[in-house]
C-alpha cells in the first residue's frame, strides 16, 4: 500500500535580522538556513494495517503525510502509494485516499453537513445510489444519522470530527491518512472516534496511518509503531517490543494487611504510598525475585504488575532519540 525509500524533505528558512536597519537590509540581501524537516525515512505499509506515525511536536510526521498525499514535494528519495508517485497526483491516485487533518476543516461552517457531502458527491461523481448507501451506512455507524442537517457550527467537536471523517470516506478510499483525528476532544468523543475507525477498518480492511499524541488512540487502534524524532526514522516495530525496548520498568502495586506499609522496601527500587498501599518502581528482571520475598515476609492482600503508562516509554524514546 505504501512504500517509502529514503524520502527526505529540506525546506530554506529566511533569517530576518533584528532592527529596522535588519528589515531594511533584508530587502536587498536574504541569508537563509537549511531546516531538515524529514530525514532520510523509509518503511512499507501494508493493505489492511493500522499503523502509528508518533513523534513529538516538530519531528517531521504532518511533513510526511503531506509528501505521501502529494500536497508538497519531496527534497530527494522516492514512495510508491497505492501504486502512484503521489507528488504526481494523478486523478486515479486521488480518488483512492483520503487525509483528515485534525485542526483543518473540509465541511461549509454555516450549512448543515448534509449539503457538504452532497458537494463531495459531485467532486468524486459519485453514484446517486451508491452514495446514498454508503452515507446510511457510516451516519449509523457514527450514529450522527439525525444531526447532519444541522449546520456545522452548531455541532459539538467530537460530532464536527464525525462529520469529517464521514466526508473523508464516502467515495470510499482504500486508504486513511489521519493526522492528530482526535485533538481536542474529551474522552468520551475519543472513545467513540477509535470504536468507529476500528469498525470501519474491519468492515472494509481500509488502510490507516494515524499520527496522534494521545497514546490512547495508539493502543486502541494500532499494533505496529513508526517513531521518528528530529526528521529521522528511530523505531518500526509492534507496539509491545517499543513497551519491552524502552520500559525497562514495571510497576509493582502492594496492598499490605494493616494501616501502613513494612519498612525495606526501598532496596527493590523507587517506592510510594499510600497508607497500606506501595507503589514501586521495579525492574523488568527484578520483578519475580522482588515479588518472592515481599510475600515470604509480609501478608500481602493484593498485587498488581503492569507495564509503565505508554505516555511514559514514547516520551523515553524521544529523549533517547535526542541524545
Amino acid at each position: 500500500m505504501i512504500n517509502v525509500s529514503s524520502l527526505s524533505k529540506t525546506y530554506r528558512v529566511y533569517q530576518k535580522r533584528p532592527g529596522l536597519l535588519g528589515a531594511v537590509r533584508g530587502l536587498f540581501s536574504r541569508t537563509f538556513k537549511e531546516v531538515l524537516a524529514v530525514r532520510d525515512v523509509s518503511f512499507t505499509v501494508e493493505p489492511g494495517e493500522m499503523v502509528a506515525f508518533l513523534g513529538p511536536n516538530g519531528a517531521g510526521k504532518t511533513t510526511t503525510l503531506k509528501m505521501l498525499s502529494g500536497l508538497i514535494y519531496p527534497s530527494s528519495g522516492t514512495a510508491s502509494v497505492l501504486g502512484f508517485v503521489p507528488w504526481e497526483r494523478p486523478d486515479a491516485f486521488r480518488r483512492q485516499f483520503s487525509l483528515v487533518m485534525g485542526q483543518k476543516n473540509q465541511l461549509w461552517w454555516d450549512l448543515p453537513a448534509a449539503d457538504s457531502f452532497q458537494l463531495h458527491r459531485e467532486v468524486y461523481s459519485l453514484d446517486r445510489s451508491t452514495f446514498e448507501r454508503t452515507l446510511g451506512e457510516l451516519t449509523e455507524m457514527f450514529g450522527v444519522g439525525k444531526l447532519t442537517a444541522q449546520p456545522v457550527r452548531e455541532l459539538s467537536l467530537g460530532e464536527r470530527m464525525k462529520m469529517e471523517l464521514i466526508a473523508s470516506l464516502l467515495h470510499q478510499p482504500r486508504l486513511l491518512l489521519l493526522d492528530e483525528p482526535t485533538i481536542g476532544l474529551d474522552v468520551v468523543a475519543q472513545v467513540a472516534i477509535q470504536k468507529c475507525l476500528k469498525e470501519y477498518n474491519s468492515r472494509r480492511g481500509v488502510t490507516m496511518l494515524l499520527t496522534s499524541h494521545y497514546m490512547r488512540d495508539v493502543e486502541a487502534l494500532c499494533s505496529r509503531v513508526l517513531v521518528i524524532t528530529q526528521g529521522r526514522l528511530v523505531h518500526d516495530g509492534p507496539l509491545k517490543a517499543i513497551i519491552e525496548r524502552f520500559g525497562a520498568h514495571k510497576q509493582v502495586r502492594l496492598q499490605f494487611a494493616g494501616d501502613s506499609v513494612p519498612d525495606g522496601l526501598s532496596v527493590y527500587g523507587e517506592v510510594s504510598t499510600t497508607g497500606p498501599v506501595a507503589e514501586l518502581k521495579v525492574a523488568r528482571a527484578d520483578v519475580a525475585t522482588m515479588l518472592a520475598a515481599v510475600l515470604d515476609r509480609h501478608t500481602v492482600i493484593d498485587v498488581g504488575v503492569q507495564d509503565p503508562p505508554l505516555e511514559q516509554v514514547i516520551g523515553r524514546v524521544f529523549e533517547e532519540s535526542k541524545e
